[in-house]
């Protein structure tokens, strides 16, 4: 090592050596840092703040889908340049003085260069702004001095308008920003460049209020949930909250440092959320309570950039939507009552800024595919994207929890109502009409009857008297179902041949014999068989079939005949009638049917041998013909079914 050393120098040594040490504290530090970013993700994710808005995402419209060659203004000044409502959108567009464009929401393809527009103003139109309880009428400002109100067909314009219905004149310069009252109908606010503003009452074109008190040039308006206040933005970096009835000013503080335009909106339980600037240009959002203004509860630096944000509040779900003119980017929010109170979703981007912006109402919304939002983005290219954004569900039902009632068209006040001082809160309607009639309609209520067993008296006791089967008597005792007139012969059952059919017995034979054997009993009578055919069948004997002059039968039948013929006469040769019946019993003299006593030496005389010899050689030949005589039997049975059915 030393030799190895001695032709190198010390300082080279040195430098080589504090580099590699520098190189592994690095390693080591980078090391650390991983390991600890890598627990804090674990620890996060264990922490899932549960909302039903957390995994919203945006799906924007094919192209073939949008309109597109729209032209839109060129002026400098901080406005959306756009408003859009469930029928119509509306965009200033490039031209001579101040047009602006109305074209139906549902339009798709190429806006032709002749479109008729509206020919609004003799100055550049700075701003639009749709009614929100007529879908017709719209509100435009210009640099003029002038506000005037549209009247929109239901189709749309098929020729330049210059007509509007309304012209309000009373500012003494340009009017920067206008906004319509929430509640009250004909109610429009307007701020102009001489830092006043006036509410106006749109129906007779009369201001209603003047107010002033602000310094400098206001950047914005809005008003509350019920149209009771609203709070201004200035140039002085003020926010005010003032009341609509008097234009006093409720509540005051100092908003963001930074001189470019910032801009203020209401949201939740009277809260204010404001966007704006610092001084190092950094844009940044702030939720304040309106009783301390200038100390905001929540504060966050977003990206340094020079384009003004533009909040949009979906007051239904709570969703906070952030957009830049000039920007790629939206950011979407929701605020509620839970620590930080307003909690980051997402962020979409694409790769074309936004020239113009609209955000559409609840009534525009498709309730069927769970959409909560939608945004129509002018991008520099002229093409209108339609950015839909939607909450994830399984179910294709309607969404309840997702589609609270929304705003409705009607007024919950007039402009001489509202003038008078008097507050309502906004009438309500359901976003999806036809899902919430059937949820409105009457549950099936079962009507509970009295119980009609409970009021009947139990069994008593000895009403029914319960009998054992030892206790009947035998059947022999109980009442035969057929006459005992005529007595019909029982079969015989033989254990080696199986039932074999008696015929009627001599009057000679002795009723002991027939007694002997083993009987079976008769079988019962029973109704009409439901699985016989209801059309009757009339069955031919054997002996009418046999006969010589019946042409019905067939040659298989004659020829099972023939053979059952030969089989009996075989059998007559083997053994007599006689012969097989069996030996009668002695008896004593009362049990002789005929009263009189028979001789016993009749029958010892009988050769037992040669009966039973005889018997033994008939059960021979029967049971060499059993099978052949059975097969035959259900040959002819099937043929007599083929014949009666016609098969």
């Amino acid at each position: 090592m030393r030799e190895h050393l001695r032709g190198r120098r010390h300082p080279q040594i040195l430098a080589y050596l504090l580099l590699t040490l520098s190189s592994f504290r690095f390693y080591l530090f980078r090391k650390l840092t991983e390991s600890c970013i890598f627990s804090l993700q674990i620890e996060m994710a264990q922490i899932v703040r549960q909302s039903k808005f957390r995994h919203v995402f945006c799906k924007p419209v094919k192209h073939e889908s949008c309109m597109s060659d729209i032209r839109v203004t060129e002026i400098t000044w901080d406005s959306l340049f756009c408003d859009v409502n469930p029928k119509f959108i509306a965009f200033i567009n490039r031209g001579a003085g101040g047009p602006f464009m109305v074209v139906p929401v549902n339009k798709i393809g190429r806006i032709d260069k002749d479109y008729p527009f509206v020919d609004a103003h003799k100055a550049p139109c700075l701003e639009v702004a749709w009614s929100p309880f007529n879908d017709n009428v719209i509100a435009s400002c210009s640099e003029d001095t002038t506000c005037k109100v549209w009247v929109i067909p239901d189709r749309g314009l098929s020729r330049n308008l210059t007509e509007p219905a309304v012209e309000l004149t009373g500012h003494q310069k340009r009017v920067n920003t206008i906004a319509w009252h929430p509640v009250a109908n004909n109610v429009l606010l307007t701020a102009g460049g001489e830092n006043v503003m006036f509410m106006w009452n749109v129906g007779t074109g009369e201001a209603l209020l003047e107010i002033s008190g602000h310094p400098d040039q206001i950047w914005s308006i809005n008003f509350n949930y019920d149209g009771s206040q609203f709070v201004t933005t200035c140039k002085d970096k003020k926010i005010r909250i003032l009341d609509s009835h008097t234009g006093e000013v409720l509540h005051e503080g100092t908003g963001h440092e930074g001189v470019k335009p910032q801009r203020a909106i209401f949201v939740k339980d009277g809260l204010v959320l404001t966007t704006g600037f610092t001084k190092r240009s950094e844009r940044l959002y702030s939720l304040r309570a309106p009783e301390n203004l200038s100390n905001p509860i929540v504060e966050e630096e977003l990206d340094t950039s020079n384009g003004v944000l533009f909040p949009f509040y979906d007051e239904d779900s709570g969703l906070v939507y952030l957009v830049g003119k000039g920007d790629c980017a939206i950011r979407y929010y929701e605020v509620n009552n839970e620590a930080p109170f307003v909690h980051y979703i997402n962020t979409y981007t694409t790769n074309e800024p936004q020239r113009a912006i609209g955000f559409q109402s609840k009534r525009g919304m498709s309730s069927e595919e769970n959409e909560i939002n939608r945004i129509y983005k002018l991008t520099t290219k002229g093409v209108v994207d339609i950015l839909q954004f939607f909450v994830p569900r399984k179910s294709d039902l309607f969404q309840h929890d997702l589609y609270p009632d929304t705003r409705s068209t009607i007024p919950a006040l007039t402009a001489e109502e509202f003038m008078e001082g008097k507050n309502a809160a906004p009438n309500r309607q359901p976003v999806n009409a036809a899902a919430a009639a059937a949820a409105a309609k009457p549950k099936v209520q079962v009507a509970k009857k009295a119980n009609i067993l409970s009021t009947l008296a139990p069994t008593a006791a000895d009403v029914v008297q319960s009998q054992s089967y030892a206790e009947r008597p035998p059947s022999s005792q109980q009442p035969s179902p057929r006459p005992s007139s005529s007595p019909r012969p029982r079969p015989v059952v033989d254990e080696d041949m199986g039932i074999v059919p008696m015929r009627e017995a001599p009057p000679s034979r002795p009723a002991s014999s027939r007694a002997s054997r083993t009987e079976i009993p008769p079988k019962e009578e029973k109704g009409p068989d439901p699985m016989k055919p209801k059309q009757a069948v009339t069955l031919k004997s054997r002996a009418a079939r046999d006969e010589p002059g019946s042409g019905s039968q067939t040659p298989g039948q004659r020829r099972a005949a023939a053979e059952l013929e030969r089989i009996k006469r075989d059998q007559s040769r083997t053994a007599d009638e006689d012969t097989l019946a069996p030996p009668p019993q002695p008896t004593r003299a009362s049990a002789s049917p005929r009263g009189s006593v028979s001789s016993a030496s009749d029958h010892v005389s009988q050769n037992m041998d040669e009966l039973l010899e005889d018997l033994m050689k008939m059960k021979a030949v029967l049971r060499q013909h059993e099978r052949r005589i059975r097969m035959l039997e259900e040959e002819i049975a099937d043929r007599n079914m083929s014949n009666a059915y016609s098969f």
